[in-house]
C-alpha cells in the first residue's frame, strides 16, 4: 500500500479520463438543442437582411448547403465520418470541440 510501489489511480483503471463510445440521453439532447439554436440563429438573420433588402453570400450558402436539425438523420447528429474507424463511423463527442464545430454534412453513403 504504502512506500516506493503504491498503486495510483491511473495505474488501476487504465486511463483517468474515459470517453464512453456512445452519446448518453442528456448530450443528445443538448446536441439536438445546438443544432435548433444554429437553426433559429441563420433564419433570424435571414429574415433580419430580407427586411432590409439584403443578403450575404455565407448565410446563402449555408442555407443551400446545411440540412436543419430536422432533417438530419440521427446517424449524421451523433456520429461523423472516419476513414480509420471500422464501419467508417464515429462518436461525434470523440471529435476535439465537438460541441463548437458543424458536423452536419458527411460523405453520402457513409
Amino acid at each position: 500500500m504504502f512506500g516506493p510501489f503504491r498503486l495510483t489511480s491511473p495505474l488501476s483503471g487504465g486511463l483517468l479520463w474515459k470517453i464512453p463510445w456512445r452519446l448518453s440521453r442528456p448530450q443528445k439532447l443538448r446536441a439536438r438543442r445546438r443544432l435548433r439554436h444554429v437553426d433559429n440563429i441563420v433564419s433570424t438573420l435571414d429574415t433580419a437582411l430580407a427586411k432590409q433588402g439584403l443578403s450575404t453570400k455565407g448565410l446563402d450558402r449555408w442555407k443551400d448547403e446545411m440540412p436543419t436539425e430536422g432533417e438530419m438523420l440521427a446517424r449524421d447528429k451523433y456520429s461523423m465520418f472516419d476513414r480509420k474507424a471500422k464501419g467508417y463511423r464515429k462518436g461525434v463527442h470523440k471529435l476535439p470541440k465537438w460541441t463548437r464545430l458543424s458536423q452536419r454534412l458527411n460523405p453520402p453513403g457513409y
